[in-house]
């Protein structure tokens, strides 16, 4: 099962930022900022962007919350499972967002990202571009996802989902249906869709399903697991009874098994039962 690709764990909180940002306008806004990136033409480029208010982070260690409850918390090790958070307290910066990209020749090879902290001193060959406007780096993000290569398209999806004061769901939705995109990219996208909010992004979770791409159909189906019970079981359930690729249905079932849903359980007695 594919996981994000950067150290992050599941992101539990909504895609859908305010004031939502007309889809057309957000990529059209991109576009400025991707011809400053592709003027550098070697070298890498930096830039910061303000992120959503439920994230923060201290560098790569991004964390995530919902109502006030971090459930997101990644560290390099497991020792703060055995600690106690009435004796430390947590740095952790509610951003910038911090992007770096590695560009040849005018095109961005890699990207990384970061919350928080601060740029070290960089050589000549580093490309400041400074803060820029939301808007602009979700567009530069998604432009890179849907029209990069390699491991910089697949690295962009999750960074543009955590930028503020946009809606980026129906970008990752047209992304996760284009079967021209690479497979890895495909998949990023449709984990990130996973978690946005809304019956329409269940909609289309439950469309690509059905889709010829074996992964992207267990990646959905897995993100289905993510959602809100009430959304996410009756559409695991519609799979689990009618989709037509076995596997499909046993990953369904699977899912439906960890979510201790009654619905499930009822499923489950009601297919042992006829046998």
């Amino acid at each position: 099962m594919l996981r994000p690709s950067i150290t992050t764990a599941l992101l539990l909180g909504t895609l859908v930022a305010r004031p939502a940002l007309a889809q057309a306008d957000l990529s059209s806004r991109g576009a400025p900022l991707a011809q400053r990136v592709a003027a550098v033409r070697d070298g890498t480029v930096r830039l910061t962007f303000t992120v959503r208010p439920d994230v923060c982070g201290n560098g790569s260690n991004i964390h995530i919350r919902r109502d006030g409850d971090d459930r997101t918390r990644t560290y390099r090790d497991d020792s703060w499972r055995r600690s106690r958070d009435v004796e430390w307290d947590d740095d952790c910066q509610t951003g910038p967002g911090r992007l770096a990209m590695d560009v040849s020749g005018g095109q961005v090879q890699a990207v990384r990202f970061y919350v928080g902290g601060r740029w070290r001193a960089a050589g000549s060959d580093v490309t400041d571009l400074g803060q820029v406007p939301a808007p602009q780096a979700a567009g530069l993000l998604l432009g890179l996802a849907e029209r990069g290569s390699g491991r910089a398209s697949r690295d962009a999806v999750f960074p543009s989902t955590l930028v503020d004061s946009v809606t980026v769901w129906p970008a990752l939705l047209r992304l996760a249906r284009d079967d021209r995109a690479e497979r890895e990219t495909r998949s990023q996208a449709v984990f990130w869709l996973g978690q946005a909010a809304g019956d329409a992004a269940t909609k289309g979770l439950t469309e690509l399903a059905d889709d010829p791409e074996r992964e992207i159909r267990d990646q959905a189906v897995f993100a289905l697991s993510r959602r809100p019970s009430e959304e996410g079981v009756p559409a695991l359930i519609r799979i689990a009874r009618t989709h037509r690729d076995p596997a499909t249905r046993r990953s369904a079932l699977f899912w439906l098994g960890r979510s201790q849903d009654p619905r499930a359980l009822a499923l489950f007695e009601e297919l042992l039962t006829s046998k």
